[in-house]
């Protein structure tokens, strides 16, 4: 993604800074995900957010979300456990 707001660090250094990079981007098949200024398959908490809604809202089953957002079924779970408990910030991952 282009550099913006003015030559600061880009989208992309800032997901990494913040521990909020998906290294696993390219398993992410959900098509809004492909050539979208909006949807980022680099932004973990995004792409975990949208599983969870393919699954609560789209019905969706956990298998074939998890399959399309490249992540196993425990790491759904773990990651709707962890919204139902602290909502989005929940989706940040744990600092290494």
């Amino acid at each position: 993604m282009p550099a913006k707001y003015g030559g600061k660090r880009s989208k992309m250094d800032a997901l990494i800074d913040e521990g909020t990079f998906n290294p696993n981007s390219e398993k992410v098949s959900d098509p809004k995900f492909r050539g979208s200024e909006f949807f980022d398959p680099h932004d973990a908490v995004q792409v975990k957010y949208e599983m969870l809604r393919r699954v609560s809202i789209d019905n969706v089953s956990v298998t074939d979300a998890s399959d399309e957002y490249g992540v196993s079924r425990p790491t759904y779970y773990q990651a709707r456990a962890n919204f139902d408990l602290t909502g989005i910030a929940g989706l940040v991952p744990a600092a290494s």
